[in-house]
């Protein structure tokens, strides 16, 4: 029976690597994703390194393709794919299911090489997620490119004059963000927010709750943004509604790869400048937003310090989406300000 189990071994390792191949070839030049190319690439070097492990002596001494009685059974839809976007789903399930397999009789052989084929397979059911997914969450906001933050510190009359006349200017997406703010309050501006946005003609402008989930879902928001110190991404998104947006701040390449595979909808990316709203230890900067720019293709807004002045700097970067808070609420005339900063991002589309 040792034959049989290596022989089954070899099978599923050249099933496995030819999904992760088919995965990055997807990521790479159907999604135009670095980021997941290269964790799926990574996923491959792992299988070969716990592959490698096994005798492959034994493993191509077991290999009998023309004594295989699997070669000729075929599923009715097996040899069509409706787009490439099925080529890789169907890739990553042949995948998850062969790992299972390998794992399952590789404990007969090498208990060790089977605990780091469960690992693989728990990170490739991550990737293949973000990857199924990937094209709907760019596509929920492929035309949103400028986006506020927000605050009551003015009074409720003010806030909604100010969110009306900012949406008038171009502003794609708004996030109330204001820490002084009862929870009872935080919940009547974030409705009053969302009834008034409704109203708006056309595609309306979205309403994001800054930390705060139960807000956000008591105020019916589009969705929640969350820091690097608050909630987990995994635990936020059990909370939300399924079609809610959930936003997260990076300030590292790791940490955005980290919400890319976690799912997160779009990432907050900085500081760029220093900010007259926050202060920052570190500023990734300019840099941090060119490794993105060249890697991820969920979108990603450039935050803080921006405007007019240094926005030309954070286009060359790449970056076509930028989140300001300064740049419009310091503004003479915020409304002129927001249309300003919106021609010159619709410009370099």
């Amino acid at each position: 029976m040792t034959t049989a189990i290596y022989r089954i071994l070899d099978a599923s390792f050249n099933r496995i690597g030819e999904g992760f191949r088919t995965l990055e070839d997807y990521a790479r030049f159907a999604l135009n994703d670095a980021l997941l190319a290269e964790s799926a690439k990574g996923l491959r070097h792992d299988l070969a390194t716990a592959a490698s492990q096994l005798p492959r002596r034994e493993l191509l001494a077991a290999r009998d393709t023309p004594g295989d009685v699997g070669t000729d059974l075929q599923t009715s839809g097996e040899q069509t794919r409706a787009a490439p976007a099925s080529v890789a789903v169907a890739a990553a399930t042949r995948c998850q299911q062969a790992l299972r397999s390998a794992e399952e009789y590789a404990k007969c052989i090498s208990p060790n090489v089977a605990v780091q084929l469960e690992k693989i397979r728990y990170q490739t059911y991550t990737l293949a997620a973000a990857i199924e997914t990937l094209p709907d969450r760019c596509n929920r906001l492929a035309d949103r490119n400028l986006y506020a933050l927000i605050n009551g510190a003015d009074g409720k009359d003010s806030f909604l004059k100010n969110l009306r006349s900012l949406a008038e200017g171009g502003v794609d997406i708004f996030q109330l963000r204001d820490k002084q703010l009862s929870d009872r309050e935080l919940f009547e501006y974030g409705s009053a927010a969302m009834t008034a946005l409704r109203q708006m003609p056309g595609q309306r402008p979205l309403l994001i709750i800054n930390d705060r989930a139960d807000i956000a879902i008591a105020c019916q928001a589009d969705g929640v943004h969350v820091g690097q110190d608050e909630l987990p991404l995994a635990s936020v998104r059990k909370m939300m509604p399924p079609a809610s947006l959930i936003g997260v701040s990076t300030h590292s390449y790791a940490q955005a790869e980290t919400a890319v595979l976690g799912g997160a909808d779009y990432i907050g990316c900085g500081p760029t400048f220093p900010s007259q709203t926050k202060t920052f230890d570190e500023f990734p900067g300019l840099d941090f937003l060119k490794q993105i720019a060249a890697s991820i293709s969920l979108p990603a807004f450039a935050i803080g310090g921006i405007n007019q002045e240094n926005l030309n700097q954070v286009l060359q970067t790449g970056i076509r989406r930028i989140a300001v808070t300064a740049a419009l609420q310091s503004a003479a005339a915020p409304q002129q300000a927001a249309a300003a900063l919106k021609q010159s991002l619709s410009k370099a589309q």
